[in-house]
């Protein structure tokens, strides 16, 4: 490879990133819905026919700014909270994460979510993460030593405890991260209580 191309080459990845940058701050700031290929190339320095030679269409450009936003802000590790064999410490430990991560991209993922319903291209993109959160609270319904339909029950609370809408509503009552976790901790554990033999509990002076 010529000395040409190797620049050629390391132009046309530093312009991709700065087309990707661009579209992800404009998602922060706008919403996926209302951002246009337009804006995106007057961000980026660009013209609208550069953002369409890197991204032919809006699902390549979706992943690539997922891709991106992703790796500068990863999901928790269920590596964390999976070593806890006691259920109570376990979803403390979970939600204490999670709660975190929600905190801190609180921006993009208001943005994302809400706009996930209106365009198509990004509720794909978005699937790994709804995946991810269904994981994590079936894993989070386990242990309590209940039977099956108790664990149904869990397991919607546990899926309700999961959500950003619900660290969204708990914080805009004012509860920190931990507070939050543990909130919600304790609503898994006393619906445990109630449908099943586990009496362990989860409360805790907050």
């Amino acid at each position: 490879m010529t000395k040409r191309q190797i620049e050629a080459r390391r132009d046309r990845a530093q312009t991709r990133q700065r087309i990707v940058h661009a579209a992800v701050a404009l998602h922060e700031e706008l919403g996926p819905a209302a951002t246009t290929i337009s804006a995106i190339a007057n961000r980026a320095g660009v013209q609208r026919l550069t953002v369409y030679r890197h991204f032919p269409d809006e699902r390549a450009l979706l992943g690539a700014c997922s891709s991106d936003w992703n790796a500068r802000h990863p999901v928790p590790d269920p590596a964390v909270w999976a070593g806890h064999a006691d259920p109570c410490e376990r979803i403390r430990v979970a939600l204490t994460a999670l709660y975190g991560y929600y905190r801190d991209g609180e921006g993009m993922l208001t943005s994302v979510l809400r706009d996930e319903g209106d365009v198509p291209a990004l509720a794909e993109v978005m699937e790994p993460f709804h995946a991810y959160l269904r994981e994590l609270a079936s894993s989070l319904a386990t242990g309590w030593g209940v039977r099956a339909e108790a664990q149904r029950v869990i397991r919607a609370v546990a899926g309700h405890a999961v959500q950003f809408e619900t660290y969204r509503s708990l914080a805009e009552q004012d509860l920190g991260v931990r507070e939050a976790a543990d909130l919600m901790a304790e609503l898994v554990s006393a619906v445990a209580e109630r449908r099943g033999e586990d009496q362990r509990g989860c409360s805790r002076d907050m």
